[in-house]
């Protein structure tokens, strides 16, 4: 029994020394050991890296809708194909509307089953079977979004989703070129297939447009993003400079009251007391007044306002009458003698006229028509 208890201290120092003898890396910068280097790929799982499989059957289930029923009956041959070769099952069920997915005794690769959820997942979304198998690939992610409880009103909400998909589907192109993601918008979900760094943006996209920001401000920001990864020595710096700063506007201003009061300034004293009808009275001298003499005053005033009254509506009567202002008579202008006409030449050109018939010929066409006759008949003789 003293034989395992020494050698266990034995093992423990050997680690220990054999922690210390590693070589350390000298020299080296903190931003190569971070970077990926380019072209380097994951190598892939296979079975070797787990030869006894594993211990316990793991299972995922899903509900489809109705309208997804015929294209899944159609695609579910390949779909079973392409598990197969994982050595995963998979299960449609028309009646209850769902598709399962199990592994087996043979499947070794203990993350595949999760990627068999996630593409029996985008299958119910309506992404095709074509985009959707491309999950089980180890360089691709995807990324389920929810957006149908951001917006609570409707019609905003379908505005927002409009835009992200844009006119004639210009705006999801555009993010799909520059994320390298497949991205598929139906109902209340945005479903994107493409590698991890794509699916981060994508989502970012996302949720900003449906917090009405609007996509265009993050697309020309990725594509600045895109010409700067180019650039070897700008991958350890930080971007802030480069990317475009929007700052956000409120256009719903608030409407401003017609009748602008303005505040008085602060004077700790009150306000003078307002003058009291009997203290008017007293200023005025009506105060010492009688009755009569009030009265008299009171039904003064009020025939006075009376007859500017009448003389007022008096004016207004005799406006029609009044007869509008003639516009003064133009005089012909006399003809002036200067010019002199020539009657003889008028006369001459009128008796022409006269003796010539509408579509006769001149006298010069007359003669020539004859020339022509005689030779006509020379020439036949």
């Amino acid at each position: 029994m003293a034989s395992p208890s020494l050698e266990r201290p034995e093992k423990g120092a050997g680690k220990s020394e054999f922690r210390n003898q590693k070589p350390k890396p000298e020299n080296q910068d903190e931003s190569e050991l971070l970077t990926v280097p380019d072209g380097w790929k994951e190598p892939a799982f296979s079975k070797e890296d787990n030869p006894r499989g594993l211990l316990e059957e793991s299972s995922f289930a899903t509900l489809f809708p109705k309208y997804r029923e015929a294209y899944l009956k159609e695609c579910w041959p390949l779909v079973q194909k392409a598990l197969n070769e994982h050595h995963v099952n998979a299960t449609l069920d028309l009646i209850e509307g769902s598709m399962t997915v199990c592994t087996t005794k043979k499947t070794f690769d203990p993350y595949i089953i999760i990627r068999a959820r996630d593409l029996i997942k985008l299958l119910a979304r309506s992404v095709s079977f074509e985009q959707a198998v491309r999950i089980l690939q180890d360089d691709v992610a995807c990324d389920i979004i929810k957006i149908g409880s951001l917006v609570r009103n409707k019609e905003r909400f379908v505005k927002r989703r409009q835009r992200l998909i844009g006119p004639k589907g210009s705006t999801l192109k555009a993010l799909e070129l520059l994320t390298n993601c497949y991205i598929m918008v139906q109902g209340n979900t945005v479903s994107a297939i493409g590698p991890f760094s794509g699916l981060k943006e994508v989502r970012k996209v996302v949720l900003d447009t449906m917090k009405n920001i609007h996509p265009i401000y993050n697309i020309k920001s990725l594509m600045i993003k895109r010409e700067l990864a180019k650039d070897s020595e700008l991958r350890s710096q930080s971007w802030e400079r480069f990317l475009p700063q929007f700052k956000h506007k409120n256009v719903n201003k608030r409407k401003e009251p017609k009748k602008k009061t303005v505040k008085k300034e602060y004077t700790p004293f009150p306000p003078p007391q307002p003058e009291s009808q009997i203290d008017k009275e007293l200023a005025s001298g009506e105060y010492f007044l009688k009755a009569n003499q009030k009265k008299r005053q009171k039904m003064e005033a009020i025939k006075a306002k009376q007859a500017e009254a009448i003389s007022k509506r008096q004016e207004e009567r005799n406006k029609a009458f009044i007869p509008p202002k003639e516009k003064p008579t133009v005089k012909p202008k006399e003809a002036s003698t200067e010019t002199k006409i020539d009657v003889a030449s008028i006369k001459e050109k009128v008796k022409k006229a006269k003796n010539k018939k509408l579509g006769a010929l001149t006298a010069e066409e007359i003669a020539l028509k004859m020339e022509a006759d005689e030779k006509k008949k020379k020439k036949k003789k």
